[in-house]
C-alpha cells in the first residue's frame, strides 16, 4: 500500500510541477521524508528522479540541434565533479543543518517563482562564471538531493545570460550533477530499489502528462505562483518539524 501511495503522490506532484515547467524533486524530497522515508534515501530518490525526467528533454534538445555544447560543457563538468562532494559531505554534516539549508532553498525557489522576473540586472557573461557558480551549486545540489537548476538559472539570468538559452542548457547539465551525486549516495544509504522504481516511473509519467496538458493554453504564470506557495507551505512544515 505504501508504494501505491507514493506512486500517486509522485504522479500528482510531477504532473502539476510539469505544468509550471518546474522539476518536482524540490518538493519530492521533503514529502518523501514526511512520509517516513529516510532523509538521505529521499535525497537519493530525488536525484535519480531528476536525472530520469531531465534526460528526456536533453535527448529532444540534441535532436532538435538547439543545444550549444560549447556554452554548456564548462557548467556540466563543474557540476559533475562538485555534486558528489556535496553528497559525500552529507555523511558528516548533522542532518538538522542540512534540513535548515533545504528550508532556505525552498524559500528561495518559492520566492523566485512568486516574485522573480526574467530580466538581466547586469551584463556579465564570462564563461568562467558558469564554472564557479556550477561548482558552488553542484555542492549544494548534491548535499540537498536536488537538481540545482532552480537555484542556478535565476543567478545566471541576473548575471546577463540569455534565459531561453539557459532553459535548454539546464536540461542538459542537470543530469550530470544529479546522477553523479546519486552514485555517491549509493555508498551512503541502502537503496530501496522498489521505491526508487515506483517514484521514477510515476515522475516520468507525470512529466509526460503535465507537458501534454500544458499545450492546452493553461496560464503557466499562475501555476508557477501556486507552486511557489506550495514550496512555502512545505518549508513551513519542515521548519515546524525541525523545531
Amino acid at each position: 500500500m505504501f508504494y501505491i501511495e507514493v506512486f500517486f503522490i509522485v504522479l500528482a506532484l510531477s504532473t502539476f510541477f510539469a505544468l509550471g515547467g518546474v522539476g518536482s524533486a524540490v518538493a519530492l524530497v521533503p514529502i518523501l521524508h514526511m512520509l517516513g522515508v529516510n532523509f538521505n534515501l529521499s535525497k537519493a530518490i530525488g536525484l535519480f528522479v531528476n536525472t530520469s525526467t531531465t534526460i528526456t528533454a536533453t535527448i529532444m534538445n540534441i535532436k532538435r540541434k538547439v543545444l550549444d555544447f560549447k556554452f554548456a560543457m564548462p557548467l556540466a563538468l563543474s557540476l559533475v565533479f562538485s555534486a558528489p562532494i556535496g553528497a559525500y559531505l552529507s555523511k558528516y554534516i548533522p542532518q538538522i543543518y542540512v534540513k535548515y539549508l533545504f528550508i532556505a532553498f525552498l524559500l528561495f525557489a518559492g520566492t523566485m517563482l512568486l516574485f522573480g522576473k526574467k530580466e538581466q540586472k547586469f551584463k556579465y557573461d564570462k564563461p568562467w562564471v558558469m564554472v564557479v557558480l556550477g561548482a558552488i551549486v553542484g555542492v549544494i545540489s548534491g548535499l540537498l538531493g536536488i537538481g540545482g537548476g532552480s537555484l542556478l538559472m535565476p543567478l545566471l539570468i541576473l548575471l546577463g545570460f540569455d534565459a531561453k538559452k539557459l532553459a535548454v542548457t539546464m536540461s542538459f547539465v542537470i543530469p550530470f550533477s544529479t546522477f553523479s551525486a546519486f552514485l555517491t549516495y549509493l555508498s551512503i544509504v541502502k537503496i530501496d530499489w522498489t521505491l526508487l522504481g515506483v517514484a521514477t516511473i510515476a515522475a516520468i509519467l507525470g512529466g509526460y502528462i503535465g507537458n501534454y496538458i500544458m499545450h492546452f493554453h493553461l496560464n503557466q504564470k499562475q501555476i508557477k505562483k501556486i507552486i511557489g506557495v506550495l514550496l512555502y507551505i512545505i518549508a513551513a512544515k519542515m521548519l515546524w518539524s525541525a523545531l
